[in-house]
């Protein structure tokens, strides 16, 4: 019996568009976030067992946007909130490395721990706190299909966790605003990776560029 997670990331904001670190700030969706939000709704189509998000508005108001018309509500997880970037939060990579060039290289280059400034510290803290969360919700829905609203940040490092990458695998992958992550668990919460970063719901079909 197969539990199907999609993983998703919230719909953009104006600070995914400065380029800005976001992490714990809580920034809202901008127009064009809704608009994917509701494009990923129209995709989904109510087709899921249960929905849990990061507490954080432009995640909880992406996972509303995808429960409209379905009688599930989502349910905000705190596990699930984007790492913790202290000190780097608000800046974008370039003001990180200018500003904090010793430990940005090792953020980007330790394959054990990723440390970071401050904050959560790592990139395994964030991978260990994501995975113990995700395989919790996964096993509560043996067979069911569940969604998880979260961040880029915390989605990669809660595939580091799962599939037990290094770290530096954080800075090899990049994740759309509401990309779908599919994975499918077997009774033994054994994953399985079957779809990344998936944005085709966001394919020509506004008049905003996306």
């Amino acid at each position: 019996m197969k539990t199907t997670l999609l993983l998703i990331r919230h719909g953009e904001t104006k600070w995914n568009v400065l380029g800005k670190f976001q992490g714990i700030q809580n920034i809202d969706l901008s127009e064009v976030g809704m608009y994917q939000a509701d494009l990923l709704r129209q995709r989904l189509d109510g087709d899921f067992d249960g929905v849990y998000t990061s507490p954080l508005n432009r995640a909880l108001t992406t996972a509303k946007v995808i429960c409209k018309g379905s009688p599930l509500s989502p349910v905000p997880i705190k596990e699930l909130t984007e790492i913790h970037f202290g000190s780097w939060e608000g800046l974008t990579y370039k003001e990180i490395k200018d500003t904090y060039p010793d430990h940005f290289s090792k953020w980007r280059t330790d394959t054990t721990v990723g440390p970071m400034y401050d904050g959560e510290l790592s990139i395994q803290n964030a991978s260990l706190r994501a995975k113990t969360c995700i395989l919790s919700l996964v096993s509560k829905h043996p067979g069911q299909k569940i969604v998880i609203v979260s961040h880029g940040g915390l989605i990669k490092a809660a595939l580091i966790g799962l599939f037990n990458w290094q770290m530096t695998m954080y800075h090899q992958m990049i994740l759309g605003n509401t990309c779908i992550t599919t994975i499918q668990f077997d009774s033994k919460l054994s994953p399985i990776l079957t779809g990344l970063n998936d944005t085709s719901h966001l394919i020509a079909h506004t008049p905003y560029s996306i």
